[in-house]
This record gives C-alpha cells, structure tokens and sequence, in this order.
C-alpha cells in the first residue's frame, strides 16, 4: 500500500464486517489521530505506525461514516496554542462502492465506449450522497496508481485507486474535491518505479509550461439552437463552403476566446466565408508546434481561457452564421514524459514495436491504430468534440503518415501487411470506423482529410470496396494538394515562361472527380522560406498583386470548396509566423500603401459575396456535369475559359488572363439561348488596386463559332485578371 502498487485498496482500507463486529481501517499519513463519527458513535483508532489507523467497532452492519483526522495538536494537548489544532472532517473514499458501472467497463474493453470522456478522467459528481469527483483512468500495466493534487499536497499516498477487474481502469471517488482542483497520477510501473503522468482524458489543464490536470465541469449554455437544427440540411459538397483558416493564439495576439467571441465573427462575416477552420486548439506544450503535437486530446488549450470559453467562442460564431472546423491530429504524439509517452511503462499508446512506433520525421510516437483502447480514444475523441463543442467540422492532419507503413522510411525500416502491401491496415480500419461513428452520431458534421497521395477512396463511403480492395475511407472532403502544387507552380513563373506550364493549370480537371475536394491555401504554404502568396508571384508589387488577385478569382471558381489562411485575404506581404501573427498594420490608414492592402480584402469579400449567390460555383462540385472547359489550350496566350453549371444548368463563365496585356476582342465560345452576358466580378477593378479595365456593356453573343460552340462573345481581358460572367 505505502509503495503504491496495490491494486485492491478497498480490499484493506475502509470498513469491513470482522469478528467482533466491523473493522475499519484508514491511510492518513502524517496524521496524529483519526477518529470514527457516526451517528451515536465516537470512535479514536488504533495508530498502527506508517500512517495506518484501525479499530473494530460494535457495529451488526455498516452504517454512514464520517473520519475526524487531526494533524496537529488538540486544544487539551499540553502546550498547545491557538493555531496548533488541525483537525479535518472528511468522508472515507473507500466507504463507496465504484462509480463505473459493467456496461462501462464493457464497453471500453470491448474499445466501443462512444462517449469514453464520459466514463474515464475526472468528472465532479454527487455519489451515495456525497459530493466529489470520480477519477478513472486506464492504465493496464500499472502495478498500481493513485491520484495525487493541490487537495493533498501532491502526495498520493491516501488516495490509492482501485483495478476494476480485466479492463485496465483504474478507479476512485474522492470526496471533497471540486472544480478547479489540480491533480495528476501517480503510476507505479511494472518495475516499481514511479511516474507521474497528467491524465490523458483530462478536459481542462493549467497553462503551459505547467502541466497538472484541472478538475472542470461545464456550465455553458447553448444558444446556437437553429444553426445546429439547419447545419445538416444541405450536403456540404452541395453548399457554399469557404473557409478562412486561422491560428487561434496569432490571430489577434493577446486575445482570450471570449474576446476573440467579439472580433472575429464579425472579421469573418464581413467578408463573407462561411466557415472557419481553427489550426488545432487541443492542449499542447510548445506553442511553436502550432498545435499539431498535441498532449491533452479532450482539452481546449488553456492558454485563451476555459473549455467553457472556446465554447462561448464557437456558440458566437454559429450565432453569426458560421460554421467551425477544428483540425484534428490522431496520427501521432510527443515523447514528454509527463503525458502518453510509455504512459504506464510500457508501450501503450504507441505500437510496442520500435519501427512501428516512432514517427521518422517530426520526433514524435505514432498511436498504435490496432489496439481497440487506444483506437476507443481516439474515435471517442472526434465524437467529444462535436458533441462538447458544437464543431461541424474536424479536418484531420497528417492522413498520408497513417495510411503507409513506409512513410518516410527507408527500404528495411518498415515491414510488409499481412496482404504483403504497404498500407497500414489497422490506420484503414481507425479512419474508418472514425468517419463512420462521426457521420453517425454527428448530423451535419463534415471529416476533411489532409492526404497528399494518390490513395484510392478517401471520400468514398467506407462499405463501397474499390479495386485496390479496400473500402473507402469515409471522409467527406479531401484536400487538394495536387491542385495546390502545380497551380502554385505556375502562378510563380514569369509570364513569359508560364505556357511551358500551362498544363500545371489544367492537369487538375483530369482527376478533379476521383474525390471530393478542398482547394487548400494553407498556413503550410506561407511559412518556412514558402513566401507568402503575394511574395509567390513574379513581377513588381503592382503585378504581383494583379497575380494574386487574378488566382484569387481563378481559384473561387475552379470546382472544389475554397480554404485561405489569415493574412493571405489582404495580401500580406511577408512570411506567417505564431510569434505575432498577421501584418494587421497594413491595414491601417495611416500607411501609405494600405489601400493596395485594402483593395485585395475587398476582393476577398466580393468573391465570396458573389459565390455565395451563385449555385453554379457549388452545387455540382463533385459532379463532371457541373463543369465544362471553354479554352484549356491558349498556352500562348495565358488564357483559361471555363464554365460552371448549377443543378438547373445555369452557368456562369470564368475567364483568367495570366499574361501582362490587355488582350481586346478576344472571342470566347459561349452556350446557346443566353441573351447577354455581363461581369459578375473583375479582378482587375480600381477598387480592388487593378486597372480598371472593364466590358461596361452587355456582351452579345454572335453567330460566330469558337470553341465548338455556335455562338460567341468577344471580350476585353484585362492584364493578369480574371473576370466572371453571368447571364444577363
């Protein structure tokens, strides 16, 4: 019991039936006495040395009980003073039977328990009466684990937790202990020896560097009720779906999540996306990872406020209109020794398998995907955060790195599946049942994948098996990362070079059907040497802003949903960084060149404005009716034409001039039966900081053939601008 590694301390301690009547037993370390109140009874123990007090009592059964433990001296002692007494009331943790009932114990070894945050952790509660807080952890290795805290001077000798049979949980009601109480375990390994580990299901920890577990419970109060009744009414590859990537803690430097609540619906709105996607704001030590090693999976991090305030913050956003994606990153861990780590002295977490279990490029352990526990925790844990925080979306990080047994690793460091392949299996079958149980429990709520191979399936239904044999994953988005490269890749290029790489623009409509897709502008693509997107493009600052207007408006009307991280919507200049975030003083009046800076957010919102109204730009996304080229071969001329259609087949015609000049009359065959066409949005406006080069009339279409079509309209194409038409 004193070394920590007894796995049944309510076989010993508490009250139980003996000869004579009922023995009661208690570990008080430090205490000078311990006595028994009961109703008619005061009863001193037996000091039996090493902290352990025991006495039998003429008890026929087992009636409540309280213990009256004394530290110091009494007021009769002989010298005593005031100050000296230190007495404590305090119920008995080992009077109470457990709180985890079979069907929980079931279910989490049979790794199906869907709500697992409910069942394991700390959770405040009110057992047999008495108020307190149950603690539950798994820890199947253990020798033994007790809870230690700020209510016990972080010694854990009084409060040593019980083994609830074959599961691996270990469990303990400790009276008295509330919200806001500090804690962590401490586990005696199969060694002996001892480690003290925050609790990997804890929903709220101290701010980092600190690392205790903190006792928490919500009280927030929804008031999101129609946006979370409408979310699911139209599919999202069927919806408007624009997304403004932020990291939370750069955003606005300084700001906690109830006064971000304040700024950032209204940033977001005024400029008309539809959802935000936050970079990962479970807990983490080293705010430089941006969130993606992660050590507090059930946890908001602290450093912006509670877990209540991060849901004020959602509860805002929703009652402004827009929806919240979080990243998610269930594909690996850091090694810190106070958190998942060789939690028990074992390989838990992680794949026992050396090869299997470090992750060759980032220093950290990847999560052993075949376990069932560890696969409970995981599944368990994306249903939290939809269910806990109201997210309509998780958009999970680092897919590629868990579907490939080979991913980055050299011939001889990875080995073959039982099929003889390199696909990781047991990550097929965790993204699988994740997508499945999400989709499931979660109406309305979208998985995003960031996978950056050809893999076959990421957004097909899990039981819909393709020809490599494997079922699809079950997402319901996929990033485009191919899209991104090549299109990133041309964009870069002079001018004069880029019709040797007109196909990097157009290669993308090959296989822009195989998924669901996400056009992603990424905080990935601004940051380590990348340049931010304006910096990308060649030319003067007037081109370069022309160029990152004109992709701007090539990218709104490519098919496929649209993501642009903060700073990117007003053209910031420099590289992102989480030290300070975006260049906001671009934006000030003050600056001589803010209305350049200006200029391209208000092109942003247009965008976003106008692809709002318009359903050809998103209605039949993930449909090869939807989309139709006009002129995917003017290399020469740097020209793209293509046209969207909306479920009722009303178009709208996007045209991109990635050349300096001006190209006048420039013929563009158009579809019958419209009897004019005018601009819906012109990159190259003067409010935007362009030219001004415009087609002010309604352009007629001529019985002229162009494109394979009969009829044509010809147009002035401003310089590296790109115009959207719609029927007049």
């Amino acid at each position: 019991m004193l070394g920590g590694s007894h796995h049944d301390p309510h076989g010993v301690l508490g009250a139980h039936p003996g000869k004579g009547g009922v023995v009661v037993r208690a570990l008080r370390p430090y205490a000078k006495a311990v006595t028994v109140l009961a109703k008619g009874l005061r009863a001193q123990l037996h000091d039996d040395g090493d902290g352990f007090f025991s006495g039998v009592l003429p008890w026929r059964t087992i009636p409540e009980y309280s213990l009256l433990v004394r530290y110091g001296a009494t007021a009769e002692d002989s010298g005593a003073v005031a100050g000296d007494v230190d007495e404590l009331e305090v119920q008995d943790p080992y009077r109470f039977l457990p709180t985890l009932g079979d069907l929980d114990l079931h279910l989490i070894g049979e790794g199906r328990h869907e709500e697992l945050w409910q069942a394991l952790g700390a959770r405040p509660m009110v057992h047999e009466g008495v108020t307190g807080t149950r603690f539950t952890l798994w820890a199947p290795n253990a020798q033994g684990v007790r809870v230690c805290g700020d209510f016990n001077y972080w010694d854990g000798t009084v409060y040593p937790m019980r083994s609830l049979g074959s599961t691996g949980v270990w469990e303990l009601f400790v009276p008295g202990v509330g919200e806001g109480a500090l804690y962590k375990f401490d586990i005696t390994r199969p060694d002996g020896s001892h480690t003290l580990r925050a609790d990997p299901m804890a929903r709220r920890t101290e701010v980092p560097p600190s690392t205790a577990s903190i006792v928490t419970e919500s009280h927030h109060v929804w008031h999101d009720e129609e946006w979370m009744a409408r979310r699911g009414g139209v599919p999202v590859h069927e919806a408007p779906f624009s997304v403004y990537e932020i990291h939370l803690g750069s955003w606005r430097p300084g700001l906690t999540y109830r006064q971000l609540a304040v700024q950032l619906p209204a940033y977001v709105k005024d400029l008309g996306f539809t959802h935000v996607e936050l970079m990962p704001v479970a807990e983490h030590p080293f705010g430089g990872s941006w969130g993606y090693q992660v050590t507090g999976f059930y946890a908001p991090t602290s450093r912006m406020g509670t877990p209540d305030d991060f849901r004020f913050l959602v509860d805002s956003l929703h009652r402004a209109g827009i929806g919240v994606i979080v990243d998610w990153v269930p594909a690996h861990f850091p090694k810190d020794e106070w958190a998942l780590a060789q939690f028990d002295g074992r390989p838990l977490y992680e794949h026992s398998d050396p090869s299997r279990a470090e992750h060759p490029d980032w220093g950290t352990l990847e999560f052993d995907f075949g376990r069932t526990e560890v696969r409970n925790f995981l599944v368990a844990n994306a249903v939290y955060w939809c269910e806990e925080f109201h997210i309509d979306g998780l958009r999970v990080d680092a897919v590629a790195s868990m579907l490939y047994l080979d991913y980055s690793r050299e011939a001889g460091e990875w080995a073959p599946n039982e099929r003889g392949g390199r696909e990781n299996l047991d990550a097929v079958a965790f993204l699988q049942e994740m997508n499945a149980t999400v989709y499931r429990r979660c109406p309305g709520v979208v998985t995003i994948a960031e996978e950056s191979t050809a893999w076959d399936g990421v957004t097909r239904a899990t039981h819909h098996v393709g020809p490599g044999g494997f079922g699809g994953l079950g997402f319901g988005l996929k990033w485009n990362m191919g899209w991104m490269h090549d299109s990133l890749d041309y964009v870069s290029k002079e001018p004069v070079h880029r019709k040797y790489h007109h196909g990097e623009m157009t290669f993308s409509m090959v296989y822009a059907y195989s998924e669901n897709y996400v056009l992603p502008i990424s905080h990935d693509e601004v940051v380590h040497g990348k340049r931010s997107l304006v910096s990308k493009m060649p030319g003067d600052w007037w081109q370069q802003r022309a160029n990152h207007r004109a992709y701007l408006g090539y990218m709104w009307a490519h098919p496929g949903k649209q993501l642009l991280f903060m700073g990117q919507e007003f053209a910031q200049g420099a590289e992102w960084s989480e030290s300070h975030g975006p260049d906001w003083w671009l934006l000030d009046p003050s600056y001589e060149a803010e209305a350049d800076h200006r200029g391209v957010r208000d092109l942003v919102r247009e965008l976003n404005v106008v692809y709002g109204r318009t359903p050809a730009l998103w209605q039949r996304d993930t449909v090869p009716e939807g989309f139709s080229w006009v002129e995917g071969d003017a290399g020469e001329d740097n020209v793209f034409a293509f046209l969207r259609f909306d479920a009722q087949g009303a178009p709208l015609l996007a045209v991109s001039n990635f050349s300096p000049v001006v190209r006048h009359q420039y013929r563009i065959g158009v579809p019958e039966g419209i009897s004019g066409w005018t601009e819906a949005v012109n990159t190259d406006a003067g409010r935007y900081g362009g030219g001004d080069v415009f087609n002010l009339d309604t352009l007629k279409p001529e019985a002229v053939p162009a494109h394979g079509r009969p009829v044509s309209i010809q147009l002035t194409l401003p310089p590296l601008a790109t115009l959207w038409l719609r029927p007049v």
